[in-house]
């Protein structure tokens, strides 16, 4: 498997989090009682330092299992989903009071709940994207093997 660029880090990440708001925004407004404006705001915030955790938390974890030496099953993918979600509740958690103007246990318990989407969400969006590279990969591998061909027959 091939390395992932910075450019695929940040198209991994954009990718997440554009589907992400778009999900949790109206859905958080609703359970919140708060305005669209108000919790969209708060998702894109959160989304942005997400984006930012992401990429470092990811590139964390391609050096400690990189993909060429270590199959990335559903252990190893729930194991990354965890890990990714702790880390990010330490950091949503300022957020998230500061910009509701709410008390800790209040951000807190909004952040598990955040927690209870993401969770499975991260889960199906990695091993979807890690289905989807290897087949773009492949792709790739088969295109330029067909190129490298028709070049020895000329």
């Amino acid at each position: 498997m091939q390395k992932k660029s910075v450019l695929e880090r940040v198209f991994h990440a954009v990718g997440f989090e554009v589907i992400a708001v778009g999900i949790t925004a109206p859905a958080a407004a609703w359970i919140m009682g708060r305005s669209v404006w108000q919790m969209g705001t708060l998702a894109i915030v959160l989304s942005t330092a997400a984006m930012i955790w992401n990429i470092i938390y990811n590139s964390m974890f391609d050096r400690l299992w990189p993909s060429d030496r270590v199959v990335r099953n559903t252990k190893v993918r729930i194991l990354h989903a965890l890990g990714f979600e702790v880390g990010f509740i330490v950091i949503g958690l300022g957020l998230v009071m500061a910009l509701l103007g709410i008390d800790a246990k209040t951000a807190f318990l909004m952040e598990v709940g955040f927690f209870l989407f993401f969770l499975p969400y991260t889960f199906v969006y990695n091993l979807a994207y890690d289905a989807l590279r290897a087949k773009v990969i492949k792709r790739r591998i088969s295109k330029r093997q067909l190129i490298l061909q028709r070049e020895c027959e000329k």
